[in-house]
């Protein structure tokens, strides 16, 4: 089991990014379900017995509006599509911010998440086959910036996609 520390985008952005998701799944893509979210971090657990004392010291934190606006794929063994953000200061403060308040607090912490290696980004499909990714990037042109605003932040289980709230 892993979690992760996703956060969640205003209606508006998430209806634009679940509009390119739709886009996709006509192209015959696979998408996933999940309320469009940017994930900060990664770990084997955020431990039950921490989460309000990491809700307390998110809530100090000053939540970023992004700019989601190049289309890119993660490689891994079969290839997802993302919409990366703009990487500004604010959102580099906010990304570091968020390990100190996890720092000691997650069991296992994914490296791809720590500061200097984090691509902030939000998934727009599921993994494919590197002969779908082609059709997949047709059937998005174009794609505009999406301004987003971060709404809340949540604890999500990566294998079930349970999400639990920890700062609305």
């Amino acid at each position: 089991m892993a979690e992760a520390l996703d956060f969640f985008v205003d209606d508006a952005a998430a209806s634009q990014v679940m509009e390119l998701r739709a886009r996709l799944a006509l192209a015959g893509v696979p998408v996933p379900s999940a309320a469009p979210s940017v994930r900060f971090a990664r770990g084997a657990a955020i431990p039950a017995k921490v989460r309000g004392k990491l809700a307390e010291d998110l809530r100090l934190l000053v939540l970023p509006e992004l700019w989601l606006a190049t289309l890119g794929t993660i490689l891994t063994a079969e290839p997802r599509l993302v919409l990366g953000a703009v990487v500004d200061t604010e959102l580099l403060a906010t990304h570091s911010g968020v390990h100190d308040a996890l720092a000691g607090r997650v069991r296992e912490p994914s490296g791809s998440y720590l500061p200097g290696s984090w691509v902030p980004h939000c998934v727009l499909s599921r993994e494919l086959g590197a002969d779908a990714l082609l059709s997949a990037l047709a059937s998005l042109d174009p794609v505009r910036p999406i301004r987003a605003k971060i709404v809340s932040i949540g604890i999500t289980d990566t294998r079930t996609g349970q999400v639990t709230p920890v700062v609305r």
